[in-house]
């Protein structure tokens, strides 16, 4: 058998994990990893940790308690900070977590979340997402600037390290640009939808490791729905007031899994 003609990359074993590999590139990649023990090792603890990050976000009947998805986005994060006390990192946090929710539950009862607290500040990945979905309205506007439908996820993630969701059969794609950002390259896929009109899929790599549900930001003239799955964001930007954007997140995110 011949050797492997393109080198694996981190990008290669985080898709590897995630899923997101045709059979013949996960061939490739398991060989890298069968003479390399200690890779291998580190990619199997991902997996693990992947499978156990799914079913706690999965809950009971598919809802996440909050105490649950907490724990698991601690476990998620804890791949980024290295896995030499991980396991024990991790362990104790949910139990720490779960012990003051019973205690703090038994004594004062259930506790309510104020608004301030349910409505964070969206990250700042979602500023470039709706920078970029003003420039690609500019460009809408003007005949000059031709639009690039031709569609390749699997050239953005080689040249990115970023992988698109699959969108819904009836979402067409218009144009797709690579813009600069502070966080790095960031794809912006302008997509005619059905229900909402014009849209804008931008997605990002911001520095952190993280799950972030689907979640709507303030909206003015600009509305959008952000979310993150471990080294990659994402936001639906479209213009005025939009509903079903976190609807439209959300089937995305779905995809990614």
């Amino acid at each position: 058998m011949t050797g492997t003609i393109d080198p694996v990359t981190d990008a290669d074993l985080d898709a590897y994990v995630d899923d997101q590999l045709d059979v013949s590139r996960r061939i490739e990649v398991e060989a890298f990893l069968s003479a390399r023990p200690e890779a291998a090792a580190r990619v199997m603890s991902d997996l693990r940790m992947r499978d156990e990050l799914r079913v706690a976000l999965a809950g009971s009947g598919g809802m996440a308690r909050p105490t649950t998805t907490d724990a698991a986005r601690r476990l998620e994060r804890g791949l980024a900070r290295g896995r030499i006390f991980g396991v024990l990192q991790r362990a104790a946090a949910v139990a720490a977590f779960v012990a003051a929710g019973w205690l703090a539950n038994g004594i004062v009862g259930p506790m309510s979340v104020t608004r301030v607290v349910a409505s964070p500040q969206p990250p700042a990945y979602v500023d470039e997402a709706v920078r970029a979905h003003r420039t690609t309205l500019v460009r809408e506007s003007m005949s000059s600037q031709a639009e690039a439908p031709n569609y390749n996820a699997g050239e953005i993630r080689a040249a990115t390290a970023i992988v698109m969701p699959s969108l819904p059969n009836d979402w067409k794609v218009r144009d797709v640009q690579v813009y600069p950002s502070r966080f790095g390259p960031s794809v912006e896929m302008a997509v005619e939808t059905k229900e909402m009109g014009l849209v804008s899929l931008f997605a990002i790599r911001p520095g952190t490791f993280d799950v972030v549900k689907p979640t709507v930001a303030p909206s003015g003239d600009i509305s959008s729905a952000y979310f993150q799955i471990g080294e990659v964001a994402y936001a639906v930007v479209a213009q005025g007031e939009v509903r079903d954007l976190d609807r439209a997140a959300e089937t995305l995110a779905r995809t990614l899994y």
